[in-house]
């Protein structure tokens, strides 16, 4: 009892980090905004230049809101296959989906190449690289989905999760190769992820996959817990092995599809967040994992952010760079240490 009004107090903690980290994130960048010039537009009170609110309004808390719900997404994600899988290093991606999203958007980029100019005049849009990452992701998910269905060993489907992202990434490299360097570089571009080019109604739709992941994410907590001593044991406990294995996984595609459709393939944040969390809250209950790592994403992800947007320069580096430069060490870290994971 003791040690979980320790970890509830360490989840408001998180929560409140969130907040005081999102208004950082609104306040800094090329522009540099007061936090009490962006509280008082937040709360719809004047604001001292109109350029600040505007800025504000269409640009910052957007991009603020897209990095919540990406890195609190990714996290979930990956605690998710952690735990399906029992591997330390799991992550959001092992299922293949960014590499089928991946495919989409190089069939989109370089496409002319392959099938002619008119190809690309009538598909380069911001909206078709959404569909387009999305259909890839989906085609992976069915095809994962009907593994799950007909295999009864779960690491089964984690090596044919890797085989799609292998064949994808083939795929990918075969149309690189006859690409001109244009369209190589706009896929180049989009494979280092943004979370600065989202619209409100865009932001609107990924919201709308977020909540429905976290709510299946939610809803099979008991679930997880009982596979934490493996899939034999939960079988004896009552758990539907094939039922809950298709709810994470559908949970996943749907948390992982959609950033990767609306934001590019973010990097290492699903992989790490877990575990920098069980750092602050030892425990393998979901009940608390959960919550924590949904927080501890968002504030990873909005640390990143601040960081790339190097506050008070015109200037901004790839996410994907800043998110990778922070989890390769944790990923280093955990293997040299050689620590017990409660799996």
């Amino acid at each position: 009892m003791l040690n979980q009004r320790k970890y509830t107090f360490s989840i408001i903690l998180l929560f409140l980090a969130v907040i005081l980290t999102g208004l950082f994130n609104i306040s800094l960048g090329s522009v540099n905004i007061p936090i009490s010039e962006v509280i008082s537009s937040l709360l719809g009170l004047e604001v001292e230049k109109d350029t600040w609110k505007y800025i504000i309004v269409n640009y910052r808390l957007p991009k603020a809101i897209t990095a919540i719900i990406t890195g609190s997404g990714l996290a979930v994600s990956g605690l998710l296959m952690q735990t399906l899988f029992r591997n330390p290093l799991a992550g959001p991606y092992v299922l293949g989906l960014s590499s089928g999203a991946s495919l989409g958007v190089a069939i989109v980029f370089m496409g002319a190449s392959v099938f002619g100019a008119s190809f690309a005049v009538i598909l380069l849009s911001k909206w078709s690289l959404v569909i387009a990452s999305s259909l890839g992701s989906l085609l992976v998910l069915f095809a994962v989905i009907l593994a799950s269905i007909r295999l009864r060993d779960t690491m089964a489907i984690l090596i044919i999760g890797l085989m799609f992202a292998s064949l994808t990434a083939a795929i990918v490299s075969v149309l690189a190769y006859f690409s001109p360097a244009s369209q190589l570089q706009q896929y180049v571009f989009w494979s280092y992820g943004s979370l600065g080019d989202l619209s409100w109604d865009e932001v609107g739709i990924l919201s709308l996959f977020w909540i429905v992941g976290i709510l299946i994410s939610i809803g099979s907590i008991k679930n997880l817990n009982s596979l934490l001593l493996g899939e034999q044991y939960a079988r004896s406990l009552g758990t539907n092995i094939k039922k809950n294995r298709f709810a994470i996984i559908i949970a996943t595609s749907l948390l992982a599809g959609s950033i990767t459709a609306f934001a590019g393939p973010i990097a290492f944040v699903g992989l790490a967040v877990p575990h920098l969390i069980r750092q602050i809250i030892p425990s393998a209950n979901h009940i608390t994992l959960v919550p924590a790592v949904i927080f501890g994403g968002a504030i990873l992800m909005l640390l990143c952010d601040i960081i790339a947007q190097i506050p008070g320069s015109e200037y901004s580096l790839p996410i994907n760079a800043i998110t990778s430069l922070i989890g390769a060490p944790v990923v280093i870290w955990l293997l040299v240490r050689k620590r017990k994971f409660n799996f």
